[in-house]
């Protein structure tokens, strides 16, 4: 991919609902390893956006050990984390930026190029993957540029827009923004990693997948689709969250 893309993933061990999530064991190894797979053709673009409160030690060796670039941040003004991840790492002007968090073991590498190429072939300030009438939530990802990055950094001022980077732009209606969509409605599924129960089914499921931390989107669907079960473990949240 071209060195003016930058994908910063977001990783803290001290998630309150199941903490150290991306330590957690996952096709024999850890959550935050298969992430690295799942982005294997962004490896060279990566960036970990972690905390600098002395409980991040886990996933800089991880870092180390794979050779991924990381950055030691806020842990509670995301937005200033990733707005210095990306000035620490030559970030410019015209740049881009692609946002995933590390509770998404199933990120699928082939919806953010698409993500890319409507951003860059559209003009566009804003692109996502949606997953509220799409993707199954889990396959969350954000393309903006380093310029939309910096503004909400020296602009916002609510503790919201802070922590979750992206919505201090979002509500600007005069952007273009445009999302990324799956060929039919795959939302009802989670496959985002929050609660132990959202563990176990993702566990179970890359177990029906032979532990292949390089599947694509249909098999995952297919799988999905034949063993319904998988669903239901964590079928209390998915039904919370509408």
């Amino acid at each position: 991919m071209d060195s003016n893309i930058f994908v910063i993933i977001q990783a803290r061990t001290t998630s309150t609902r199941l903490p150290q999530k991306v330590l957690k064991p996952l096709c024999n190894k850890s959550v935050l390893e298969v992430i690295f797979d799942r982005l294997k053709s962004f490896k060279d673009n990566i960036i970990i956006a972690t905390t600098n409160d002395n409980t991040q030690k886990p996933i800089v060796d991880i870092c180390k050990r794979h050779n991924i670039r990381y950055f030691e941040g806020s842990v509670q003004n995301v937005l200033q984390r990733y707005y210095q991840s990306a000035k620490f790492y030559g970030a410019k002007s015209g740049d881009i930026i692609v946002r995933v968090t590390s509770d998404c073991p199933f990120v699928d590498e082939n919806s953010i190029k698409r993500a890319i190429k409507l951003y860059t072939t559209k003009r566009l300030d804003y692109v996502w993957v949606d997953v509220t009438s799409s993707y199954p939530r889990g396959f969350d990802a954000e393309v903006f540029s380093f310029d939309r990055l910096k503004h909400a950094y020296f602009n916002a001022i609510n503790d919201y827009d802070k922590e979750h980077v992206t919505p201090y732009f979002k509500s600007d209606k005069s952007l273009k923004m445009l999302p990324i969509k799956s060929e039919y409605n795959n939302s009802h599924y989670r496959l985002t990693l929050d609660t132990a129960d959202d563990y176990k089914a993702i566990d179970e499921l890359y177990k029906l997948l032979d532990n292949d931390t390089f599947v694509k989107y249909d098999k995952i669907i297919k799988t999905l689709k034949a063993n319904p079960y998988i669903s239901q473990i964590n079928s209390n949240i998915i039904q919370k969250s509408r």
